[in-house]
């Protein structure tokens, strides 16, 4: 988010004075590391958790429609870059693998279908197809079928059109464009101490240098908070009335990740399946292909896991620190409404090794444990806001707090986050830039960089298809004849 934000601001008004510090040695070392990032390919084509079934039978989709929406935003902005020299190769961080849904039993059956029916009224998922027959299931996923028991009752969804994206990679490539073509000073092993608003508006920064020791103060017009599970100590810093009343909750995560390359080879493609009652939305397991440094990896999980740091490579006293008087009763609140969050934590702290790997064979029934290792995510903080019915509600979104004055903003919460980044960010500039963003200047640029900026790709099947089409030469991306097809 902040890389996003950074060559925004770059692009738009390049006379713009930009710094940012990382309190670590190396950039995106937390969660939007490949490793630490609980889903790659965020753009609701798979995860069955954006497409909720309703009482009367119904499957809404239009968390997805946005969701989906907000993806090709994205790969309209990366695309842009490439062609101004971002980036060396767009494989570096983005290639095709398809996506899939996963169920199996009966009732689910029974929704993956209407879930698929109701998302092929929207043009965005033309090209997605439905197929609970065995010969399709085995070309699709054949790791997934071998050994499955003939009886069981499974259906699944693939769109070709899927992607992986290596998101820590992507955010390397924006912040060295940043520091070698727009002089941007990026200060790693900085740690920002304290945050006051003067009586001009202006913001007061206190960093402390972690390799010398060195404090220093910088005064800026504008402050993004884009810290991940750092924001919110941040933000409670700047004691702003909009920040008031947030929590957070820590989720940790956990992987089995394949050490079989013979394995790894066999399976190309983002399998979801439907997440356990209570579960967080970060929670839901797939059986994961995904490109890290060239190179094809195999992941199944997340496992859910509790640790009060907010950071992978943060305190034990992270928790603990963020309660105050004002968001004591949001905390309270939302933990008496999330029994069941707590209750599926618990559970999920207690299973073995062994465990993990048997709910694995669910997607995988020939798995063998050897070929099997346990590594650890990275860190999720749940935002927790204040709530007139129930004190505190439990959000699993994404959530910008800014200043009314403009001057500040902070980026809360988890998913979807990094794939909806730039629609994200668009937002952001709206709140804190209002005359920026409605001048010409500012407009004709966004329109270079976003094609369909103004437009809802939801209700122009035309644009959809034409942006799609551009995207995918440009980031060299397949499946889109398939799925652009009429």
């Amino acid at each position: 988010m902040s890389a996003t934000l950074g060559v925004f601001l770059k692009e738009l008004q390049p006379g713009l004075k930009v710094e940012i510090f990382e309190r670590l040695d190396r950039i995106a070392g937390e969660s939007s590391d490949a490793w630490n990032n609980a889903g790659t390919g965020h753009s609701a084509l798979c995860e069955l958790n954006y497409t909720p079934e309703m009482e009367d039978g119904t499957v809404d989709i239009s968390k997805a429609i946005k969701i989906v929406e907000q993806f090709e935003v994205s790969k309209q902005f990366w695309a842009h870059l490439l062609q101004r020299g971002f980036f060396g190769s767009a494989k570096s961080f983005i290639n095709s693998t398809p996506h899939m849904s996963l169920v199996w039993g009966e009732e689910n059956v029974t929704y993956l279908e209407k879930r698929y029916k109701a998302m092929q009224q929207s043009h965005l998922f033309k090209g997605m197809q439905y197929s609970h027959q065995t010969q399709q299931l085995n070309e699709w996923i054949p790791l997934v079928m071998q050994g499955r028991d003939p009886q069981q009752k499974i259906a699944a969804t693939y769109m070709p059109i899927g992607t992986d994206v290596n998101f820590g990679a992507l955010t390397r490539s924006l912040f060295n464009h940043l520091k070698e073509e727009h002089d941007v000073e990026v200060y790693l092993k900085h740690e920002v101490e304290h945050l006051h608003q003067e009586n001009d508006k202006r913001w007061r920064v206190s960093v402390k240098d972690e390799t010398t020791g060195e404090k220093k103060e910088l005064h800026a017009k504008f402050v993004f908070i884009g810290a991940g599970g750092g924001s919110l100590p941040l933000l409670e810093k700047s004691h702003i009335k909009e920040g008031k009343g947030f929590g957070g909750f820590p989720v940790g995560g956990q992987w089995l990740r394949c050490k079989n390359r013979e394995v790894i080879e066999k399976h190309h493609a983002k399998v979801y399946g439907k997440a356990a009652v209570g579960s967080p939305p970060m929670s839901v397991p797939h059986l994961d292909t995904r490109l890290i440094d060239g190179e094809r990896q195999l992941l199944f999980g997340p496992f859910a896991g509790f640790s009060t740091k907010f950071l992978k490579e943060g305190s034990l006293m992270d928790l603990p620190h963020s309660i105050h008087a004002d968001n004591i009763l949001s905390m309270l609140g939302a933990g008496f409404d999330n029994i069941p969050l707590t209750k599926y934590l618990v559970e999920q702290l207690l299973l073995s090794f062994e465990d993990k790997f048997k709910a694995m064979q669910e997607f995988f029934p020939q798995a063998k444990i050897e070929d099997w290792e346990l590594a650890i995510a990275g860190q999720r903080v749940q935002v927790i806001k204040k709530d007139a019915k129930h004190w505190g509600a439990l959000e699993f979104g994404t959530e910008v707090v800014s200043a009314e004055d403009g001057t500040i903003a902070a980026l809360l919460g988890a998913s979807p986050g990094a794939s909806t980044s730039v629609s994200i960010i668009l937002d952001l500039l709206h709140r804190c830039f209002k005359d920026e963003m409605n001048s010409e200047n500012w407009t004709s640029k966004l329109k270079t960089m976003i094609p369909s900026y103004g437009h809802a790709l939801a209700d122009d099947e035309k644009l959809c298809r034409e942006t799609r089409s551009m995207t995918a030469a440009v980031l060299g991306l397949s499946g889109y004849e398939t799925s652009t097809a009429s």
